[in-house]
């Protein structure tokens, strides 16, 4: 009876690894993968205590460059190193711009007091972005001065890079928002080929999904759902709903756990109309939202071949190496 088990175990266990197996799927790409980058190259801080209202930018590490994340000059260097698609923060305005900036509020990084979606664009057009980075508890403030104007709007950007592609973070619960989106790109279908993607919230993701059903997107919930789903369900190859026609966020410390990484899963996904991000360890040390890939040794726990995105705020640590 023992050997019976044994036997029927060892079938089991073959036929897993038989379904699982990356051996008979080839890779999606045979060069580096590709790159988003967070903010495009902007500041760093220490997230020490970190809490979700800190003013980061009075935390920033010594500055190596001027760049202020969301700016015009941070984008062009982000796409100069490598990147493949630029993630930036929008807020809807009262005047009906999206302003690219990435706080609720105005009092971190800028000269004055105010809630950003609440301020006009004409308004957010004047002011010094880089007036608050501080790395020495304010006794300097080496970017003050240099960013004054450059808070755009989103047609701007777009305008300013009609090859590049971007993934638009929606920082509102409004569904407002999406729509108002959505009907921008459906009017003007240059920028719609620009928008590579959106996330955030799901209340504006959702309201512009319903409009555009093939935006790629993601939000805090199904970024969840689906690994934990197809943790559970995938060992037999099917794909959760969950993980249908979505951006698929991993850790890439833990991707090994999934049902056959990293060629049939990723091969899986992009069957179900999905794409992956690979991103650094939830708790490490990149900046708000999902930590990143930020250094050639990390960078090589992506395995070669894969054809999916990686998430990265330091895009220009990684040139000589994508």
């Amino acid at each position: 009876m023992l050997k019976k088990i044994l036997i029927v175990l060892a079938v089991l266990v073959a036929a897993l690894w038989l379904r699982n197996t990356s051996l008979f799927t080839p890779p999606s790409s045979d060069g580096p993968p590709q790159f988003i980058s967070h903010r495009g190259v902007h500041q760093t801080y220490h997230r020490e205590d970190l809490e979700r209202d800190t003013c980061t930018a009075t935390r920033i590490y010594p500055p190596t460059h001027d760049l202020i994340e969301n700016t015009l000059p941070s984008m062009q260097v982000a796409f100069d190193a490598g990147a493949d698609v630029v993630e930036i923060d929008v807020h809807l305005t009262p005047d009906g711009e999206f302003a690219v900036f990435h706080d609720w509020t105005l009092d971190c990084r800028t000269e004055i007091e105010g809630v950003t979606n609440k301020t006009p664009m004409s308004v957010l057009r004047t002011l010094d972005a880089g007036y608050g980075y501080t790395a020495d508890g304010g006794e300097t403030f080496p970017l003050r001065g240099q960013g004054v104007g450059m808070i755009k709007s989103l047609p701007e950007v777009l305008d300013a890079f009609p090859e590049g592609r971007f993934l638009i973070n929606f920082k509102s619960r409004r569904a407002v928002e999406g729509r108002v989106l959505a009907e921008m790109l459906d009017a003007n279908p240059r920028w719609r080929a620009q928008v590579w993607g959106v996330y955030g919230g799901p209340i504006p993701v959702d309201a512009l999904v319903e409009r555009i059903p093939d935006m790629k997107h993601f939000t805090k919930g199904s970024a969840k759902d689906c690994p934990i789903d197809y943790l559970l369900m995938g060992w037999s190859g099917f794909v959760p709903d969950s993980c249908k026609d979505t951006l698929v966020l991993m850790p890439v410390d833990y991707a090994p756990l999934l049902w056959g990484w990293p060629r049939a899963f990723e091969a899986r996904m992009n069957a179900a109309g999905s794409q992956v991000i690979l991103f650094g360890t939830p708790g490490g040390t990149g900046n708000d939202g999902a930590p990143g890939i930020d250094t050639p040794a990390h960078l090589r726990k992506v395995p070669k071949g894969f054809g999916g995105y990686v998430w990265t705020d330091r895009i220009e640590a990684l040139g000589d190496v994508n």
